[in-house]
């Protein structure tokens, strides 16, 4: 096993189909090795790959872009510009609307907005849509 320093190139393959991609490192197959990838390339620039490998993965690499082994990204400042971009008057009207608000436990306001806004969130519903009713 020889170590990849970040400045040596490496052949990289990317076939996207969908919500899966095939992943290929100078002819060597890794996507069941990958929890995540990003590419990125400026113009003018070297392309560079970081992949975020699953737990159980080969930490070793053969081997034009740069490939970079990260970390999951900080999902804080994706939920703060989320959270920021909400209408409160909106979100409000949405939670109070909800089926499930009055269920008499505790804390039920609270758990109606979480719930409003991890659905908003997952893209289950948009902020302007109304709830469906229950039948």
């Amino acid at each position: 096993m020889t170590p990849i320093t970040p400045s040596e190139l490496q052949n990289v393959r990317i076939q996207a189909t969908g919500p899966t991609a095939r992943l290929e490192i100078d002819g060597r197959d890794i996507s069941d090795q990958v929890a995540s990838y990003q590419l990125r390339h400026a113009a003018g620039g070297t392309p560079e790959l970081q992949l975020v490998l699953r737990p159980s993965a080969d930490p070793a690499w053969e081997g034009a872009a740069r490939v970079v082994v990260g970390e999951a990204p900080d999902p804080g400042p994706a939920a703060a510009a989320f959270l920021a971009a909400l209408d409160p008057q909106e979100t409000e009207r949405a939670v109070l609307a909800r089926h499930d608000l009055l269920d008499g436990e505790s804390h039920e306001l609270t758990r109606a907005l979480l719930t409003q806004l991890t659905e908003w969130a997952l893209g289950v519903r948009q902020p302007g849509e109304r709830q469906p009713v229950a039948g």
